[in-house]
This record gives structure tokens, C-alpha cells and sequence, in this order.
């Protein structure tokens, strides 16, 4: 199979540089070129992993790591009265409790040039760079995080673990990450082969010393099937939903109690509404909310197996600073499983994507610029974080 694949990029790599035969002097495209380097070095890739030796020191593998755990908190949303004339002027106090967060963790990343020294870690710091695909230095890099949080009433419990060993021809990869805020649970490994770019004269002059690398393999994602909805089959005919239907298949109760009045019990027995715009204003939204947590909650993981591209570059000076990353995954495996992403996206394939850009100048001793960003999109689930800003420093 691997001789197969290189005759015929041998073949189409012959193609393109033999359509042109008028001219007596082809001029070879610096990309071509580059690509062609890259194919040169795959084709002589060795696949065979019980060849990879890893050098495993744990001294060495522990060595500046940070063990942390903080506890964080503040005010959060005031107060808030609403008043009411149903029977009379009555008021009632919305209270919103404080905002917290305890987090635990152990991290070993070497910092990045452009990333300030702190004395002490308490979980919150905003570093982009942890998401970037290769890192400062090669060898071993991990995060190892779990925080508890409450955020405008809300509470969450968060996670994220990566183990990463960086190497000059491969990277490998394994991550987990839980996102309440945003709705988001997976575990991803990947392995992918390396090919680092040297000579970036393509590139604006004050970028060309900065380091540049390729990189192409496999992904593997264990996931709750996004893309599952379970109130389709509740659906009617017109577009609209058979609600009242599924809060009684729920064990909710509608009791016609007489002149148009109707009282509704949960499955407890209990009163919810008393009337039909309660039950539809309150009720019916957490009853869908309920069963659709459930039912998802029922349902196994699946597994993804996904083509990834991507790069990485790097540059840093004291004026400045360009920090940049990507990930595309265009292809993956179709199981034709019931809960397959495929059947939820019409049988077609989809682009699941992430990257990250941390920039910065300093026009002078007192005026700098930054905007730092990461951006992720997989399946259905979008998460991002961004900053940008200005400095002006007066002595």
C-alpha cells in the first residue's frame, strides 16, 4: 500500500512539473517545492511504532512542574425585584449567589517568551498557548486540571487533561476536556508525523526567523453523539412539538377541574401550574429540559476517527511577538451508526476545525498592541475565547 501511494505521488508530482514543455527553463514554485520536500519525507517514513523508542525519566519528566489549588470568588448578578398586581402589590427579591471557583492542578509547560512570569498560579490565568499544537520545547508537557465552579447560579464542574510528547518528525497527543459553560465533554487522542519548514523566505523579513512546522495524522474522539436530537420524534408533521403528549408521557397530569380551569401536577403529585400559560411559560421548558438531558444521558459514547492537517508557528523578540496555530479535520470515518454525526449531517462529510493566534507589537518604549484568541468548532459545539487591547505606558 505505501509503495502504491508513493508511485502514484511520484506520478502526479511528474504530472504537474511536466504539463509545461515550450519553456526551456521551468521555474519551480518555492511551495511545490516545499511540498515536494514533504512528500520525499513521508515516503520514507518509517511506520513502524514498535521502533519508537521513548526515553522516559521521570526526574526528568517532573522536573518544574506546578502543583496548585486555589480558591476564587466575587459578587455576582445584583439583585433583582419583580413585582406582581395579581392580587395586590406584591414583590419578590430574585437573589443570585456568589460567584466561586476551587481549582486543582499539576502542569508542566514551558512558558512561552512572550508570557509574563507569575508568582503564583491560582487556576484563572487565561493562557492561550495551552492550546496550541506544539509547544516551546520538545519532551514531555502535560496539564492535569479540575475546577468547581459557580457562575451567575450556574454550577459546573470542570475538567482538562492533555499528555503531549513533541518530537522532531511526530506529535502525540491525548486530551480530555469538560466544559460546562459551554456544553462541550470529549476525549481525543491523536498521532501525527511532523515536517518542520527552514527556510520561510515566503514569509514578511520580520517573521522569517521565527520557526514553522507541518503536520498531518490521525484523530481519534470519544464523545456523546452531538448531533442527536430527542425531541425529533416528537415532532408533528407542521414543524411544531407534541409537548403537552410528552410531559404526560413523563408522568406530568393535566386535572380539568371545571370553568376552564385546570391545574397540572408534576409526577410527584405535586401543583406546577394552575394555568395553561404557567404550564406553557414555565413548566413545558424545564419538562423538555429534563428529558432531553436524560435521553442523551442514556445513550453510549461513540468514537470518531478523523484525518487532521496542521500547523504550528512561532516567532518572539522583545518588539515582537507572533504566536499561530491550526487544525482542520476534513475527512471522517463513517460507522453508519444509529447515532453516527454523518446521519445528523445528511450523510455528508463536515470540517471540524480549531486554531489560535497571540500577537503583539511595541510601536515604542510606551505604545503596544496585543490580540491573543483561540477559536474551536466540533460538531454541533462552538467555544472561543478572545482578547485584544491596547497600552500606553507614560514615564
Amino acid at each position: 500500500m505505501k509503495k502504491s501511494l508513493l508511485l502514484f505521488l511520484t506520478l502526479l508530482t511528474l504530472n504537474v512539473f511536466g504539463q509545461d514543455t515550450t519553456n526551456t527553463k521551468n521555474e519551480i514554485d518555492l511551495l511545490t517545492s516545499k511540498l515536494t520536500t514533504l512528500h520525499n519525507k513521508i515516503s520514507t517514513l518509517d511506520l513502524d511504532i514498535s521502533k519508537i523508542k521513548l526515553d522516559l525519566d521521570l526526574k526528568k519528566i517532573t522536573k518544574f512542574s506546578t502543583i496548585y489549588g486555589a480558591v476564587n470568588g466575587g459578587n455576582s448578578l445584583s439583585d433583582v425585584d419583580v413585582y406582581s398586581v395579581t392580587n395586590g402589590l406584591q414583590t419578590q427579591t430574585i437573589k443570585t449567589p456568589y460567584d466561586y471557583s476551587v481549582i486543582l492542578g499539576v502542569r508542566k509547560i514551558a512558558r512561552m517568551g512572550y508570557e509574563p512570569k507569575e508568582a503564583f498560579k491560582n487556576g484563572q490565568e487565561n493562557s492561550f498557548s495551552d492550546a496550541s499544537t506544539v509547544g516551546k520545547v520538545k519532551g514531555f508537557e502535560y496539564l492535569f486540571e479540575v475546577s468547581y465552579v459557580r457562575q451567575e447560579g450556574e454550577s459546573y464542574a470542570n475538567q482538562h487533561h492533555f499528555l503531549r510528547y513533541i518530537d522532531d518528525t511526530y506529535i502525540l497527543k491525548g486530551e480530555y476536556l469538560e466544559d460546562g459553560f459551554a456544553d462541550i465533554k470529549y476525549f481525543e487522542t491523536s498521532q501525527r508525523y511532523r515536517h518542520k519548514i527552514k527556510d520561510l523566505s515566503f514569509l514578511p523579513e520580520a517573521l522569517q526567523k521565527g520557526k514553522l512546522s507541518l503536520n498531518i495524522g490521525a484523530v481519534q474522539r470519544l464523545s456523546e453523539p452531538y448531533g442527536y436530537d430527542p425531541l425529533e420524534e416528537w415532532k408533528l408533521s407542521n414543524g411544531n412539538l407534541h409537548y403537552t403528549f410528552l410531559a404526560l408521557e413523563e408522568g406530568y397530569n393535566a386535572n380539568f377541574i371545571s370553568h376552564g380551569i385546570t391545574q397540572y401536577t408534576d409526577p410527584q403529585g405535586n401543583i406546577v401550574a394552575e394555568n395553561t400559560e404557567i404550564w406553557e411559560a414555565v413548566v413545558i421548558p424545564q419538562v423538555l429540559s429534563d428529558y432531553t438531558e436524560k435521553k442523551r444521558n442514556e445513550l453510549e459514547n461513540t468514537i470518531q476517527h478523523s484525518l487532521v492537517l496542521g500547523f504550528d508557528y512561532y516567532y518572539y523578540s522583545k518588539k515582537l511577538w507572533l504566536h499561530s496555530w491550526g487544525n482542520l479535520m476534513p475527512w471522517h470515518y463513517d460507522n453508519e451508526g444509529e447515532f453516527s454525526y454523518h446521519k445528523f449531517n445528511n450523510g455528508e462529510q463536515w470540517y471540524d476545525y480549531s486554531g489560535g493566534l497571540i500577537f503583539g507589537y511595541k510601536y515604542s518604549k510606551s505604545l503596544g498592541v496585543f490580540i491573543e484568541g483561540k477559536y474551536n468548532k466540533y460538531w454541533n459545539r462552538e467555544w472561543h475565547d478572545f482578547s485584544f487591547g491596547i497600552n500606553y505606558i507614560i514615564f
